[in-house]
């Protein structure tokens, strides 16, 4: 935590800052290892402020070491801007992402004309996408239990289960093996219902002949993981193969592809190129993938067109999949780990279309 507030500050003149403001949870976990639900952090060449309320004031005094906390007095952004404004700093920055119009209206308001604000996105989530050996490792282990459970949750698959039952199902799986939670709100999609990307569970029963996609992730110690595999329940058809076997190429060519150096849209092109082959390019609708860490979300984007290119100890999604109204969808995700040499993929699932 010491090495890596070091390192936000060594970032602090180009942006011509005295401290930064920090009111995201990941990012103050990730530079504290504070994870209570209410503070702002203030970073500086100096020392590091904590602002919380009561109620983690025990916590943050367990979880930290080095920051010096502070109990609010008022609201949490008034308690921010009269440290702000007792401080000697002359230029603050924050992130305009994460501070609403009106929470910035209190800050400048309580801290005085004498600190000036400047706009300073993406700070800490610019050292965030460079996971170190002991987030990776703890990233391998969250991707295998998501891939536990997974497989087990395609165990429940049988006609007439509806899909919030296996959707709790996979959430109580992630608990018994250890996980916080879940990641986002597990996907679970029968029928003509799998051809809308992010459908969450509802009392539709699985019917003979229909597709299933599963879309989980699990958060275990911080870090997210995030997997999709799609079944077909009955022999599938031959339209369902052709289609299924082009988004595994899809992906396949997206993680050769995802290498050192490489720039993310060129990641996402591998997995367009692929399916524009097939003539069903126009049936992907989203992404390729995503940055995962503390956060299910964050960068890089692997998006069409981004230039940003991967580096060692990023952990991106990779997950093409088509959509068809009437028919339903078709996606396989997996996470990788970007090495200096090699890619890794940390789910460990079988990738294969699974008939049941």
């Amino acid at each position: 935590m010491h090495r890596r507030r070091h390192n936000l500050t060594l970032s602090f003149s180009d942006a011509r800052i005295d401290a930064l403001l920090i009111t995201g949870p990941a990012n103050w976990y990730y530079l504290t290892g504070f994870a209570g639900e209410s503070g702002a952090l203030i970073v500086s060449r100096k020392g590091s402020n904590l602002i919380t309320d009561g109620r983690f004031m025990v916590q943050g005094r367990r979880e930290t070491s080095g920051v010096q906390i502070f109990q609010q007095k008022h609201s949490l952004f008034e308690s921010t801007g009269e440290l702000l404004r007792d401080s000697r700093f002359r230029r603050v920055g924050f992130d305009p992402t994460q501070v609403t119009v009106g929470q910035f209206r209190i800050l400048r308001k309580v801290a005085g004309a004498r600190v000036r604000w400047i706009a300073t996105p993406g700070k800490v989530e610019s050292l965030r996408m460079r996971k170190d050996p002991a987030e990776l490792a703890q990233m391998r282990r969250a991707a295998i239990l998501a891939s536990e459970v997974i497989q087990s949750a395609i165990g429940l698959l049988k006609p007439g289960i509806r899909e919030f039952e296996v959707g709790a199902e996979i959430e109580y799986q992630m608990r018994k093996r250890g996980a916080s939670g879940p990641a986002f709100e597990t996907i679970v999609a029968f029928g003509e219902r799998a051809a809308l990307p992010h459908a969450r569970p509802t009392a539709k029963r699985l019917g003979k002949n229909e597709l299933v996609v599963l879309d989980l992730g699990a958060i275990l110690g911080h870090y997210c993981s995030d997997i999709t595999r799609t079944v077909y329940l009955g022999r599938a058809p031959k339209r369902i193969r052709s289609r299924y076997q082009a988004v595994l190429e899809a992906q396949t060519a997206a993680i050769a592809a995802a290498k050192n150096g490489a720039a993310c849209g060129d990641v996402d092109a591998a997995a367009r190129q692929v399916l524009a082959g097939y003539h069903l390019d126009h049936l992907f609708v989203h992404s390729t993938g995503h940055g995962l860490g503390l956060e299910v979300h964050e960068d890089p984007r692997v998006a069409r067109g981004q230039k940003k290119r991967l580096e060692p100890g990023n952990i991106i999604t990779i997950e093409p999949g088509v959509y068809s109204a009437g028919i339903g969808g078709i996606r396989i995700e997996d996470d990788v780990a970007i090495h200096a040499g090699r890619t890794e993929v940390l789910t460990r699932a079988p990738r294969d279309l699974i008939e049941i």
